[in-house]
């Protein structure tokens, strides 16, 4: 089975796990090195439903949120990681600089973000709560962020540069 889907293949297979009783939960991110942090999260994220729906900030999305040179891995070669994860179940790619409207679309029953958002600025929350779904906030890994790994990078082959 494909795992990476666009947004209307995703639908349509949320709507038949749906009718199986099947609890949909949704984060987003940009992944752009997959660290412990990542894993940690994800595995955690998938505990809260029986489906994972990954969404992954396409590269101009990441640009515009992270800055001229970032992705540093494209968002093919990112889906395709993420995918094989064994606890997220779909991936999709969007270009939007939040995912608002695929939230809206897809209607997951829990939206769930780390644990360094506070609640009321978690994109998407309002909107699953007025449809009777909630919002679940991981804790965050402590000093496992790809922005580490790019400074460390950095500091031992670049002289800090």
């Amino acid at each position: 089975m494909n795992k990476i889907l666009d947004r209307k293949n995703l639908k349509n297979n949320l709507d038949i796990l749906r009718r199986e009783g099947k609890k949909i939960a949704f984060t987003n991110g940009c992944f752009d090195i997959l660290h412990v942090g990542h894993v940690r999260y994800l595995r955690e994220a998938k505990k809260t439903a029986d489906i994972l729906i990954l969404a992954l900030n396409s590269d101009s999305s990441v640009r515009s949120i992270k800055g001229e040179k970032r992705p540093l891995v494209p968002e093919e070669e990112r889906a395709e990681i993420l995918a094989a994860l064994e606890f997220i179940d779909f991936v999709t790619i969007f270009p939007e600089l939040t995912p608002l409207d695929l939230i809206k679309y897809l209607k997951p029953d829990i939206l769930i973000k780390g644990g360094d958002w506070p609640e009321d600025k978690v994109v998407g929350r309002d909107e699953v709560k007025k449809w009777g779904g909630r919002v679940v906030l991981i804790p965050e890994i402590e000093g496992k962020s790809t922005t580490n790994i790019v400074e460390k990078i950095k500091t031992v082959y670049c002289g800090g540069k």
